[in-house]
């Protein structure tokens, strides 16, 4: 049987974010690491030149890089963002995303509860 997220919610467990990824020469690939019910943590890793268009997500999202830098604007603004930078996007702020270089980010996603 295969697994669909690098970690299972029912159980403690260890994985690499760091781990090498094969194929991600002139593209982008994402795994998830982990999937609940209000919570999803996604490993991405973007090979240089790629590039996401500017785009929205209902949930209050957590950008941690963890290799390489990239370009991330949010509205107006725009990040150069490196190792170690965490960033913050409330929900609903449209933000964009470029590789200058190939980097590797892990991506929280947060779904508030409804009032």
């Amino acid at each position: 049987m295969k697994k669909n997220t690098l970690l299972a919610p029912a159980e403690s467990g260890v994985c690499s974010l760091l781990e090498p990824v094969q194929n991600v020469a002139h593209g982008i690939v994402s795994r998830a690491v982990i999937t609940t019910p209000g919570l999803r943590l996604t490993l991405f890793h973007f090979a240089a030149g790629q590039e996401l268009s500017e785009h929205t997500s209902k949930a209050r999202a957590f950008v941690q890089i963890l290799t390489g830098t990239c370009k991330f604007t949010v509205g107006p603004t725009a990040h150069t963002l490196k190792p170690g930078d965490l960033l913050h996007l409330p929900p609903g702020a449209p933000h964009a995303v470029q590789a200058p270089e190939a980097f590797s980010m892990l991506l929280t996603q947060v779904t508030e509860p409804a009032n």
